[in-house]
Formats: C-alpha cells, sequence, structure tokens
C-alpha cells in the first residue's frame, strides 16, 4: 500500500510538471518621446544646459504589468548611479510616462541616461541616451 501511494505521488508530481504552462516573457515596451523639445539621441551639448528627456513604457503581455521605473546617471564612463525611481502600481503598470530634466554639468565630457522598467516577471528593457558636454 505505501508503494502505491509513492507511486501516485511520483506520477502526479510528472504530471504537475509537464502540464505547467511555460512562459518564456517578453520584455517591457519602452521608448523616448520624441517630440520637439524632447532629447531622444546623442547630442553634444553646452555646460550648464536644461536637457529634458522622456520615455514612454507599457507592458508587453496582459499579466506581465510594469513594477519599477528607474533612471541613472553615469558621467565620463563611471558607475551609472541611480537618480529616479518609481515602483510603479495601478494605471502605471500598464502604461507610465516619466520626463526627467538635467542640467548638464560646467565641466566638459560625457554623461549617459539610462531609463529602465521592469515588469512582473523580473524581465527589463533599458533605453540610453549620451549627452557630449562641450
Amino acid at each position: 500500500m505505501k508503494q502505491v501511494f509513492v507511486l501516485l505521488i511520483i506520477f502526479m508530481s510528472f504530471t504537475a510538471l509537464i502540464s505547467c504552462e511555460k512562459d518564456a516573457g517578453k520584455l517591457p515596451n519602452i521608448a523616448f518621446i520624441t517630440t520637439a523639445g524632447y532629447t531622444s539621441t546623442d547630442v553634444t551639448v553646452a555646460k550648464n544646459t536644461a536637457v529634458k528627456m522622456g520615455i514612454t513604457a507599457s507592458k508587453a503581455e496582459t499579466k506581465d504589468v510594469l513594477k519599477t521605473f528607474d533612471c541613472s546617471e553615469s558621467l565620463d564612463g563611471g558607475t551609472a548611479t541611480s537618480i529616479s525611481s518609481e515602483t510603479l502600481s495601478g494605471t502605471n503598470a500598464d502604461n507610465y510616462t516619466k520626463d526627467v530634466v538635467i542640467t548638464t554639468r560646467n565641466v566638459a565630457g560625457t554623461q549617459k541616461y539610462s531609463f529602465t522598467v521592469v515588469n512582473k516577471d523580473g524581465l527589463k528593457n533599458t533605453v540610453t541616451v549620451n549627452l557630449t558636454v562641450n
């Protein structure tokens, strides 16, 4: 009787494993806002210049809502540091828009900005713009 019970548990476990839905997942959607007044491509700008960047993001699958947004900055090829981070919920978990206005440094060099969204499966997608400051 004990052996039958063990075999039954093994069979049920195997059946459960092979019948699970396999979801490779899709990356969340993210893109720069490209309308007038926004910077969405690599550009050269003057020192102490205000630069407006914006993104739109959305879930790629019905059940894989957006969970977090992060904007990070890397100066002259250094380590990236988060300058804006948000946990997303409600309607922002389906569709999200964010504007970020930065002022370039008073030093010539490069400033890299990366915008990342992560969905509930932990999949992330990033867009990046590089500013060359003269």
